[in-house]
């Protein structure tokens, strides 16, 4: 048991149990881990020797997108599925482009609310909240009377989420999704990435054996699955790609050229002076009309 940040009741971090946001604490670099988390990250990392490049393409893709999003006039965030704060969080990100951005938190490790307070400090012309709830309960999380007075959703708000539907195996992640975009309104945008097996599939099904052996459900979805997530939304270009090629057209370094798979045609695959990306997930931002 914990204080939380704000000095309230104390939480129990469930120390013994495994968590996907203190696993991906510990591939970011981070301290607040424990040894299931470890223990798990040592097989999950035996499955994806570059898993923590992963995390890393994750965290940078973030920063990209929600840059993006904030240029195209985007002054309200829900970030779901936040994790442990990591610096510059999002509304770092996105305040540093509009002072006034305002950020609305959510996650349901207790871990992520005893370190609450660093995600609520950003500029004076913004604000920041947290609310602990989780992916599942959609609803709970567009009727929590934080959001509603953080976020007016008469104006187009950013949905985040962030390598984190594919811990909600099945059909139901449709339904969630559907759920969080509807009252949102035109011009807002949905900034997403996701694990797939249409890359590496070998490597990937091996990773999702490891989260579940350590007791978290996981499900990679194909591009179709994804793009299925998307299906009321325009992507914006360079559309649904893995997660290190996702650049906003005209930003970052010129595509390379390479010859496709079948010979048949010259297609642009990754900026030229880049690395080879981890090819474990897909990235995708798509605006509501």
């Amino acid at each position: 048991m914990t204080p939380t940040a704000d000095g309230g009741a104390s939480v129990d971090l469930k120390q013994n149990q495994a968590h996907s946001a203190r696993i991906y604490d510990f591939f970011l670099g981070g301290k607040d881990n424990y040894a299931a988390d470890r223990e798990a990250a040592d097989k999950i990392e035996q499955a994806i020797p570059n898993v923590r490049q992963v995390a890393l393409e994750n965290r940078a893709f973030m920063h990209r997108a929600i840059r993006y999003v904030a240029d195209q006039g985007i002054h309200q965030f829900l970030d779901i599925g936040t994790g442990i704060p990591t610096e510059p969080n999002l509304h770092q990100i996105a305040q540093e482009v509009v002072p006034e951005a305002r950020v609305v938190y959510v996650d349901h490790d207790p871990i992520v609310l005893a370190h609450a307070r660093a995600l609520l400090v950003g500029t004076p012309q913004g604000r920041t909240e947290y609310v602990q709830a989780d992916l599942a309960e959609p609803r709970r999380i567009l009727d929590d009377e934080r959001v509603r007075e953080t976020l007016d959703f008469d104006r187009p708000v950013a949905l985040s989420l962030i390598a984190l539907c594919h811990f909600v195996p099945g059909e139901r992640i449709y339904d969630i999704i559907d759920t969080l975009l509807e009252p949102l309104a035109p011009g807002s945008f949905l900034v997403m990435t996701h694990l797939t097996t249409d890359l590496d599939p070998e490597t990937v099904e091996a990773t999702v054996r490891a989260y579940e052996h350590s007791g978290i459900p996981m499900q990679a979805r194909t591009y179709d699955q994804v793009a299925r997530m998307f299906r009321t939304l325009e992507p914006v270009s360079p559309g649904i790609v893995p997660i290190g090629r996702w650049y906003p057209e005209g930003t970052g370094p010129a595509p390379e050229r390479e010859e496709a798979t079948d010979g048949a045609a010259v297609i642009p695959l990754r900026p030229a002076d880049a690395p080879k990306p981890p090819a474990a997930g897909y990235a995708v931002v798509g605006r509501k009309s």
